[in-house]
């Protein structure tokens, strides 16, 4: 099966990045979901949890506004802080 490349990126560091099966952002207009060959867009976030799920794990982060960008190349986050939740 196809894997979405992500990278999950704040002004400190780059917070994550690889191959993942999906992606939950909480977009300023709602949480929205990204998966492998998902068509192109740019979307504003807002403060909450980001989920990534790839297999049958799923790991949390917390953000703080910023921006999410789909592409060919897959899914960059461009979040104001970003930090892993436990």
């Amino acid at each position: 099966m196809a894997k979405l490349k992500f990278a999950l990126v704040s002004p400190e560091a780059s917070v994550f990045e690889g191959e993942v099966d999906h992606v939950i952002c909480p977009g300023s207009e709602g949480e929205f979901g990204v998966l492998p060959g998902h068509a192109p867009f740019m979307s504003t976030l807002k403060t909450g949890v980001l989920r990534v799920l790839d297999g049958a794990g799923e790991r949390r982060f917390s953000i703080e506004g910023g921006f999410a960008d789909v592409s060919a190349a897959g899914l960059t986050i461009l979040a104001e802080r970003a930090a892993p939740l436990a």
